[in-house]
């Protein structure tokens, strides 16, 4: 039974990557498009949908302005493509938006831009996987009646793909993907054909009559307007992936990354405008309330989307192409939270390098992955998903609002990048060209400043706040964590001081991760047990890390050996426990002594960020034979304060049964169990 776990692990995760194959996983970019381009390809199914919807208050004369708002959209689209073909080429690194903001801007600008990404991508899952449910419910009624159970488990199965790795989920999603794009430009190429030669296409809810819901003059229609664009600027939402996700390209990773950006740009907005005006052709009728808004329709009606309408209506003579419209569209939209899946983890892994998240973010698993971010990930969304019972018009208001927070940071950010290359190039050409980059992403900041200001004007009291919220709590959150981790640092730095212990007797093996202070204490107690053999032993997870070890090692001239452990999957258990079988040998009588320093916590949530290698390590080191453990503290600043409290707490219920007794000063202290007269005078 122990062997089960790591049996169901490769049958869903198959079997390791080494750290050395990670330029396998590199993606030519007819992989790369489905993978970061899936979430603004989709977006363009429930876009067009939030628009009608928003314009129905106003009853079906508003519809007339729907293109002129898709137009906009289309404009803003291309714009914010163009302006992050600057930021691919100026930043191919992965950080994205929060590279060129807290390198141009500052690192308050740089956390605003990481936080706002963490929400926009944690809400591209949830908004993507409740609305290609509500495109497969139109076609399979038990779909729609149990939303939320389809969605969490759709997630699940996202997230097990995701583990697999990027290359493999890739290459999953491609076919769904370009299956998508294929049948939207059919179906738009053929409506626009039929309507050409005089075909009439009618939706089935063209029949209906759409009343509006209130009077909607003057300033409240304007109003309307502005809501009806910010909700279809949802389009734009995944165009700033693929900024995030250029190392995953192949070489030359730049100019691939802006190819894959401009296909996408141009295809979303050919199909985003293809559905509106195919909507407007085939006299669709999209309410919020179809209930109340719609008359004419049947008792019980049930709403389909507008691409499935649409579809219906140009396929009316060959309904399989209606229900592969149907599904492809669903399929898409689910896999459109592949892009949040492979931004998100990305992110997060930076951030821990940066110290504003928790280190285990950084870690890359058994397929070279990070399997931590994705499962972080796919846990946040679920909650939105069961809190919002699927609901796509309940979340759209969380939505777009942290992208065009980091949109806008952006831009501003790339026009300062180009003042700052500016005030020190001579050459003419090029000065030249960087104007021309750095007028593109002037206009890009001044359309999406603007867009930023609709949304929070039109959306802030429907739900807007709740993302706003968020991205307050994650700001302040990683900004704790980031003071943690210095004051740790500042605390373990010191090496000049750390006092030694004279040698004593015995083995050891002292394992070492960094030089600071807890390693020197580790080894000074190791010479204490005077071993036969002692060595200081570190797992090569880094080359980058472990050179610089080994070059601080020599440079501080150890008298003691630092052995390098391979470890080309990147774990740090099994080579230990391999090494220290070799070394224990076959002989029974050998012992190994490991010693492990490990920090000393006062809070809970600091246990979280500290001391999890260390725990897995003993968990498995303690069952072989022959081996001894020993935990080397070092008591950090937040141990001794919380000691310090407990102490004043004292006396406190209890204490008596817990062996200890009330001091003269009012603490308590120990009690000193008599021993027995015989074992006293030994």
């Amino acid at each position: 039974m122990s062997k089960f776990p790591t049996v169901l692990k490769r049958l869903v995760l198959g079997r390791p990557f080494r750290s050395d194959s990670l330029g396998h996983t590199l993606l030519p970019k007819r992989i790369a498009l489905p993978i970061f381009a899936s979430d603004a390809l989709s977006s363009v199914a429930y876009a067009p949908e939030e628009i009608f919807l928003t314009l129905s208050f106003a009853g079906l004369s508003a519809y007339a302005f729907a293109p002129w708002i898709g137009v906009a959209v289309a404009l803003v689209m291309l714009t914010v493509v163009a302006s992050y073909r600057q930021n691919v080429h100026a930043y191919p690194s992965g950080g994205g938006d929060y590279e060129v903001a807290g390198t141009n801007l500052g690192s308050k600008f740089g956390l605003t831009v990481a936080s706002a990404l963490l929400v926009d991508y944690v809400m591209t899952v949830a908004v993507s996987t409740s609305s290609g449910v509500a495109n497969i419910g139109s076609a399979i009624p038990w779909v729609a009646e149990h939303k939320v159970i389809t969605a969490v488990v759709i997630v699940a199965v996202l997230t097990a793909l995701n583990l697999r790795g990027v290359r493999e989920s890739g290459k999953a999603f491609a076919i769904p993907v370009y299956g998508f794009i294929i049948g939207i430009l059919v179906m738009v190429v053929w409506g626009l054909i039929e309507a050409a030669t005089g075909t009439t296409m009618r939706a089935e809810s063209a029949g209906f009559t759409l009343h509006s819901e209130g009077t909607w003059t003057g300033f409240a229609f304007v109003f309307l307007i502005l809501r009806s664009f910010s909700s279809g600027a949802a389009a734009l939402t995944g165009v700033e992936a693929i900024s995030n996700g250029v190392p995953a390209f192949r070489k030359p990773k730049s100019k691939n990354a802006a190819t894959t950006l401009l296909l996408m740009g141009v295809l979303a907005v050919v199909m985003l405008i293809g559905i509106i005006t195919l909507a407007v052709i085939t006299k669709v009728n999209f309410a919020d309330n179809p209930a109340e808004q719609l008359q004419g329709a049947p008792a019980g009606y049930q709403q389909k989307t507008i691409v499935t309408q649409i579809a219906q209506a140009v396929f009316a003579s060959f309904p399989p192409a209606f229900y592969y419209i149907s599904f492809a569209t669903g399929i898409i939209l689910l896999l459109a939270a592949n892009t949040a899946f492979n931004g998100f983890p990305v992110l997060g892994s930076i951030l821990a390098q940066d110290r504003y998240l928790p280190r285990q973010l950084h870690t890359r698993g058994d397929r070279l992955a990070f399997s931590n971010g994705i499962l972080f990930l796919a846990i946040f969304a679920l909650v939105l998903i069961i809190a919002f019972d699927a609901e796509v018009t309940r979340l759209i208001q969380l939505y777009i609002v942290g992208v065009f927070v980091s949109f806008t940071i952006s831009q501003t950010g790339m026009v300062r990048h180009w003042n700052r290359l500016l005030a020190k190039e001579t050459d003419g050409a090029v000065r030249r060209r960087m104007r021309r980059s750095q007028t593109v992403n002037a206009i890009g900041l001044t359309m999406t400043g603007t867009v930023l200001i609709i949304v929070l004007i039109t959306k802030f009291l429907l739900g807007a706040w709740i993302a706003i919220a968020a991205m307050v709590a994650i700001f302040v959150l990683m900004t704790a964590i980031r003071k943690h981790y210095d004051r740790v640092a500042e605390e373990l730095k010191e090496l000049g001081d750390t006092p030694t212990v004279l040698p004593s007797r015995n083995h050891a093996i002292v394992l070492v991760s960094k030089l600071h202070r807890p390693t020197l204490r580790a080894l000074a107690y190791a010479k204490a047990m005077r071993p036969d053999v002692l060595e200081a032993v570190t797992v090569n997870v880094d080359d980058a890390d472990t050179r610089r070890l080994t070059a601080e090692w020599e440079a501080h001239k150890f008298k003691v050996p630092l052995k390098v452990v391979e470890s080309p999957y990147r774990e740090i258990t099994k080579p230990v426990l391999d090494y220290v079988k070799r070394v224990r040998g076959d002989n029974p009588r050998n012992v190994v002594t490991v010693f492990i320093p490990e920090y000393v916590v006062g809070h809970w949530w600091e246990q979280v960020l500290h001391n999890q290698s260390a725990l897995r390590l003993k968990g498995r080191l303690l069952f072989q034979p022959g081996v001894i453990v020993a935990s080397v503290p070092w008591q950090l600043e937040s141990s001794a304060k919380a000691a310090e409290r407990e102490r004043r707490a004292r006396p406190a219920a209890g204490d008596v049964r817990r062996g200890f007794a009330a001091s003269a000063g009012g603490a308590a202290k120990p009690v000193e169990t008599p021993k027995p007269a015989k074992e006293t005078a030994e």
